[in-house]
């Protein structure tokens, strides 16, 4: 299973920063160093984690969307397809999650960048394109709303507290790598699949509401 070589990987480079600062002092996002051509530094952040916390929040949530999505791009394109897809979605998703951030931050010295969250949001709104009717719970909050709900909710914050630049966290990556990973699907599903993923989407949204609609009898 390619998340759970994902995880275990992104583990190890993790655990093994944690006690050993030169690795992360290597592998850790610095514009700088990239504007000197460690242009690596653009992927290599997001096997590195700040804490435990931080890397198993991270790979739990991976596992849980990640393995779903595995198995949709197999299961649709092939195994052979499916995973250099799936591999590609996560991979791209660190570059397209992080960019943004490098042009803001290309000359300050001060600026340094860790983790997967963006690769992991493209997972999870991936997840929230093919499910937009199961239902997904808001971190902290005793609510479960229906994915699609799930997702416009999560960007909305992300962009408050992106404004307000809160904890040290960089909420823009969670943005630009949900939107890149739902555009991703739609481009590559349409590609090598013919599959309109936007339409699935928009009648999944449309058949369970009529179900709701005779259930209740509104």
């Amino acid at each position: 299973m390619l998340t759970l070589v994902i995880i275990i990987a992104t583990a190890i480079v993790s655990i093994a920063a944690f006690s050993n600062g030169n690795i992360g002092n290597k592998l850790i996002f610095y514009p700088p160093a990239v504007s000197r051509g460690e242009w690596y530094r653009l992927f290599s952040y997001g096997v590195l984690h700040a804490d435990y916390m931080h890397l198993i929040f991270n790979m739990f949530t991976l596992y849980l969307f990640g393995s779903d999505i595995e198995r949709v791009f197999k299961s649709t394109l092939g195994a052979q397809t499916g995973s250099i897809s799936y591999i590609l979605l996560y991979i791209s998703a660190l570059l397209v999650s992080i960019f943004p951030t490098y042009l803001k931050h290309r000359e300050d010295t001060s600026y340094r960048g860790l983790g997967a969250s963006g690769a992991v949001s493209a997972v999870v709104f991936a997840y929230v394109l093919i499910n937009p009717m199961n239902f997904m719970g808001i971190m902290f909050i005793p609510i479960w709303l229906p994915a699609f709900l799930f997702g416009f909710v999560f960007i909305l914050i992300s962009v408050y507290l992106d404004k307000r630049q809160a904890g040290g966290i960089n909420h823009s990556a969670h943005v630009t790598g949900g939107i890149y990973g739902i555009v991703f699907m739609v481009v590559v599903f349409a590609a090598l699949a013919h599959i309109n993923l936007l339409q699935h989407f928009v009648s999944q949204i449309h058949i369970e509401s009529i179900n709701d609609i005779i259930r209740f009898g509104f």
